[in-house]
């Protein structure tokens, strides 16, 4: 199955059977090891030199630690919403009692940078700002470094969903000044579904220090502390931290520059190939359109269903639908991780197959 959604996403051989090898004691020397070296290389990957904590969660989870730990029941935060994971992130805020004021934008837009100063100028008693770099249920990426710009000016703090783009985007979290960055192991970095790993700036902790949400499995002091003797707090996922591991060594070889110029090119190919179908990209400005996941408007008259069901089972090729109000609107490929073009060849042609079947025409260039 060549499988061409946002995540999880297919995982290496290697990376596969080293989540197959026999448990360790996770208060061990073993571990202290593993999770120690792999700590140090995910700071290189988020370009920190400050705390990256790793927690056996989903990236959901990740983004429920950025809010408790920084925040108190009462405070204002501002939310630059562009999709359905901005709506999720300012949603857990909510659910802990922050008082949320969202800058929303219609689907297939980036925000505008001058837009979130100004509403950072009308709101002066918000914290924090929530931003989600890279949207995958529209195929768009934020302007995060301008955006963190306007929130550092303003001397907020900043909370970013890096999910769906660190280790596959540029995301340089000290020099952009990003204070707490949220990403998850069944993304960019080719493993299992299991891991969340979070970032702390020195402002980060501070805030920290300050913030009265309530938080036990996810309070990131007490997973700094046990990191410090090589432990976690709590059961780690141990299968997907060895798969982790392996991931990030494969990684280190491909070199993170290599990895970003790959997913920039198989981006424009995924893009290319769509429009020269004829079709639409939901990214209403192609500057901003993902090098990780693709957002294609459905023609008209065609059951996305009823394509998406025909290209599984005939080709082979997995797509994913549209989220929340792009439900059977628009359909999306990722194209993050384990990825080569040789993937997004074979699903082009299953769609130039598939897409007649289901009532489109394809135009005659095509």
């Amino acid at each position: 199955m060549n499988l061409r959604i946002p995540g999880p996403t297919p995982c290496p051989p290697e990376v596969l059977a080293a989540s197959a090898r026999q448990m360790i004691n996770h208060r061990g020397r073993q571990f202290a090891a593993l999770i120690g070296r792999v700590v140090e290389r995910l700071k290189r990957f988020y370009r920190t030199q400050h705390d990256v904590l790793v927690l056996t969660a989903s990236g959901t989870g990740g983004l429920e630690a950025a809010i408790v730990n920084t925040l108190s029941p009462g405070d204002e935060v501002l939310a630059v919403v562009i999709g359905e994971f901005g709506q999720r992130f300012a949603e857990i805020a909510e659910a802990y009692g922050a008082k949320v004021v969202r800058l929303e934008y219609e689907p297939g837009q980036a925000a505008d940078p001058a837009e979130v100063r100004r509403a950072l100028a009308r709101h002066p008693k918000a914290r924090a700002v929530l931003v989600t770099h890279n949207e995958t249920s529209t195929g768009v990426t934020n302007p995060l470094a301008e955006i963190a710009q306007a929130v550092r000016e303003a001397e907020r703090l900043l909370l970013v969903d890096a999910v769906s783009s660190l280790s596959s985007i540029p995301v340089e979290t000290d020099a952009w000044g990003l204070d707490v960055v949220v990403s998850g192991s069944q993304k960019g970095w080719m493993v299992p579904p299991g891991l969340a790993f979070v970032s702390m700036s020195p402002r980060a902790w501070e805030a920290y220090r300050q913030a009265r949400m309530p938080r036990l499995y996810l309070d990131l002091g007490r997973h700094q502390r046990y990191l410090e003797r090589g432990q976690t707090p709590w059961t780690p996922a141990v299968s997907v931290l060895f798969a982790l591991d392996v991931a990030l060594e494969m990684m280190e070889r491909e070199g993170l520059e290599n990895i970003f110029a790959r997913h920039a090119r198989i981006g424009q190919m995924t893009r290319d190939g769509v429009k020269a179908l004829g079709l639409q990209l939901l990214a209403a400005d192609e500057r901003y359109a993902s090098n990780t996941v693709t957002a294609v408007r459905v023609p008209p008259g065609v059951d996305e269903r009823a394509l998406r069901r025909l290209l599984e089972e005939e080709f082979g090729v997995e797509l994913a639908g549209g989220q929340g109000e792009l439900q059977g609107q628009v359909f999306r490929i990722g194209h993050l991780g384990w990825v080569r073009e040789e993937d997004i060849r074979q699903t082009l042609d299953a769609l130039a197959q598939a897409l007649p079947r289901v009532g489109y025409e394809l135009p005659a260039r095509a």
